[in-house]
């Protein structure tokens, strides 16, 4: 039988200590944060619908983005045991410059839109961590202001090739007069993406005040606030718009850019070149033979063509085929530390941020960036030693294993030779048949060339490489 006594306030007061409260609500918010879900909950809370809608949508039915954030949570990790990981480096060289973690923030547009501190924020954290911050031509900070908040850090400019060029390079020799050290040309927005969310909220440049605004912003007079009483909103690197984001986008962006305008790109450039949002291996192969110093494999989160290819499935295929030829960048879909020491195990030098940027942008301006980028190198360290390797250079394609989920559907080889079979075997017995009356022929059985189509779209199910290895139907 249990013994009870009476506690003795000695015994109890180490169980009694009570944790000093946090007056300060917006550490209190961002200390209680633990994952970028976390701070994107935060910043739901915080931000109007059309910006927070801005920042988490993606093109038409956003299959693009679930994908490629599904392709992250289907792999499994193989770590190695009874390895010293007391110390783990999480930095190495990105484009012949130091980094000490293995991501950056990506070029995000409209950033003060999001929250007012918008690129300030960005660069000045990146630059106090020491990872490089990218500027987007679609900005709402001047080149020269990044540069002054991120005075020793590194920056790298995003460039939308205009359909006017000559304004489209003033802007590439004002950033490497203000020293940026890295041109990322973005080479998948010939036209602006179906973004539906934007135009069912009607987000624009001003934003539109409707009813429903109004309603949407009565829990929110912060943001608000912060809005009507600083600098009004401005881009970058054009004059001031007013209509909708697609009208803008659609009213800049250029449809005839080719290889040969890269080519005179990368000419007028100083410093290294990256182009972003390559999406198949003969394209990486091409940028490599011209002398790129990088690619970044990406289907612009999700935000171009819905369906596009996976970035994360493909890195391994592009890393197999480019070797050591040049750096490969990856974006698209990254949530978590464990995503990125993933993506660096499987062939990637560097990965971008977007997403959780804004995220952590818009639960508390800097604090929020800070807080963000916190989060992620501490779950690349603790991803790192759980897996025991020391180094980003010890990570390999051992570490990871792919998880099959989206499989190319494999047509079975009888039914492909019942296909290619048909038009002769038809022909052979129209040559035997006596001639008919169009009554008579539209009552005929379907040819094999038909019943083997209907074969084909009646096989919905996917087949496992094995199958379609031995031509198993599945």
């Amino acid at each position: 039988m249990v013994q009870r006594r009476i506690p003795k306030i000695k015994d109890l007061a180490p169980l009694m200590q009570f944790k000093a409260p946090e007056l300060n609500a917006k550490k209190r918010r961002l200390d209680a944060a633990l994952t970028i879900a976390d701070l994107r909950a935060i910043a739901k809370r915080r931000t109007p619908k059309a910006a927070f809608d801005y920042t988490e949508g993606a093109a038409e039915g956003e299959i693009s983005l679930q994908r490629a954030r599904q392709a992250f949570e289907d792999i499994q990790f193989n770590p190695s045991i009874l390895r010293d990981v007391s110390t783990v480096n999480t930095g190495w060289d990105v484009l012949g410059a130091p980094v000490s973690l293995p991501f950056g923030i990506a070029p995000t547009g409209f950033t003060r839109m999001m929250q007012t501190e918008g690129e300030i924020a960005g660069a000045g954290a990146a630059g106090a961590a020491g990872i490089p911050f990218a500027l987007s031509t679609m900005g709402t900070t001047a080149i020269e202001d990044v540069k002054a908040a991120n005075p020793n850090g590194r920056n790298w400019f995003q460039l939308y090739m205009w359909k006017d060029r000559p304004r489209s390079m003033a802007l590439v020799e004002r950033a490497a007069a203000a020293g940026f050290d890295t041109l990322l040309v973005t080479v998948d927005v010939p036209v602006a993406g179906a973004r539906l969310r934007d135009k069912r909220n009607g987000f624009s440049i001003p934003p539109q005040l409707t009813a429903g605004t109004v309603v949407n912003a009565i829990p929110r007079p912060e943001w608000w606030i912060n809005f009507l009483t600083t600098e009004p909103l401005a881009f970058a690197s054009l004059d001031r718009w007013s209509g909708t984001v697609g009208e803008l986008l659609d009213s800049m962006f250029d449809p005839t850019v080719t290889f040969e305008d890269l080519e005179w790109i990368k000419a007028q450039w100083p410093g290294k070149v990256v182009v972003k949002g390559v999406q198949n291996i003969a394209d990486a192969r091409r940028l490599a033979d011209m002398g790129v110093d990088g690619i970044t494999l990406s289907n612009h989160g999700g935000r171009q063509l819905d369906r596009a290819p996976i970035p994360f499935h493909l890195l391994p295929d592009v890393a197999r085929e480019l070797g050591k030829d040049m750096e490969i960048h990856l974006d698209t879909g990254i949530m978590s530390g464990a995503d990125i020491v993933a993506s660096v195990a499987l062939g990637a030098r560097f990965t971008m941020v977007g997403r959780a940027y804004l995220y952590g942008l818009m639960a508390g301006g800097r604090q929020g960036v800070d807080r963000m980028i916190d989060i992620l190198g501490t779950q690349v360290a603790r991803t790192m030693r759980l897996l025991g390797v020391n180094s980003l250079e010890e990570l390999n394609p051992s570490h990871v294993t792919q998880l099959e989920r989206l499989i190319p559907r494999a047509v079975a080889p009888a039914v492909v030779a019942a296909a290619e079979a048909a038009p002769v075997a038809a022909a052979a017995a129209r040559a035997r048949a006596p001639r008919a009356s169009a009554s008579t022929t539209t009552a005929k059985a379907p040819s094999a060339a038909s019943a083997a189509s209907a074969t084909k779209s009646r096989a919905r199910k996917p087949v496992t490489k094995a199958e379609a290895a031995t031509g198993a139907d599945a």
